[in-house]
């Protein structure tokens, strides 16, 4: 029966932006300080408001990057990661927000602007500890998304993106581990890199490592979806499944 009474529930809609890169070898997000009301000073993900009816979600997305911390559209490419509107997420009324995620490498510095005090690359670590004490809900929203960056390298190629023109296997190694936060056994990840075809070829060459034996240099290969998968080990074995 139709309820004469309904209305439509008035619901702000916004943007939240979990940006990743890789910096001193550690998976790190952007963050920034919030400049204003709520969460003065606190620390959140960079995000806000769409800035009126007929902006999009992804221009508001770039929008806000643009503006808080001064990154382009040309540095990275933005997928959507979800949505989050639990009552209460938002003391100033009910908010939706439509994340985004990007993960890249060699993001510049970060510069701060409108809402915010200052913009930095934080450790992933550090801001899913508890001890950072991120605004609203962008603790979970960043959990979220480091979890789908974690996926991501299981799939694609996107790893050999974080390494030089031509790397060893330890090097790409070293990206899996700073990703994925668990150690890697050496033999077992040659192994299992070496078993997906196309995904890095031999570039020719060597390289001294630092017990000077030299080391197979290699480059990305034309494969960009990984088959079979580079599975991720338990975090608490360090064991892959099956193994």
């Amino acid at each position: 029966m139709p309820n004469d009474d309904w209305r439509a529930p008035s619901v702000l809609l916004a943007v939240d932006l979990v940006i990743l890169t890789l910096r001193e070898s550690r998976l790190q997000v952007l963050l920034i300080e919030r400049g204003i009301a709520p969460y003065r000073s606190a620390l959140a993900l960079p995000g806000g408001f769409l800035n009126h009816a007929e902006e999009d979600l992804l221009t508001a997305a770039q929008r806000e990057l643009a503006e808080e911390a001064g990154l382009g559209t040309d540095q990275l490419h933005l997928e959507q990661l979800g949505a989050y509107g639990a009552p209460g997420r938002d003391p100033r009324g009910r908010v939706v927000s439509v994340a985004y995620l990007a993960i890249a490498p060699r993001l510049p510095e970060p510069v701060a602007g409108t809402d915010a005090s200052e913009a930095c690359w934080t450790p992933v670590e550090h801001a899913l500890s508890g001890e950072a004490r991120l605004a609203f809900d962008h603790e979970q929203i960043l959990a979220d998304g480091v979890d789908r960056a974690r996926e991501k390298l299981e799939r694609s190629a996107l790893a050999t993106a974080f390494c030089g023109p031509t790397f060893t296997i330890s090097e790409l190694q070293d990206i899996y581990e700073a990703v994925w936060g668990v150690p890697l056994d050496p033999r077992n990840f040659y192994r299992k890199v070496q078993s997906v075809d196309g995904f890095i070829v031999p570039a020719g060459q060597t390289r001294k490592t630092e017990g000077g034996r030299p080391a197979r240099l290699f480059r990305p290969g034309p494969r960009t979806t990984l088959h079979p998968p580079m599975t991720r080990p338990s975090t608490t074995t360090g064991k892959e499944p099956g193994e």
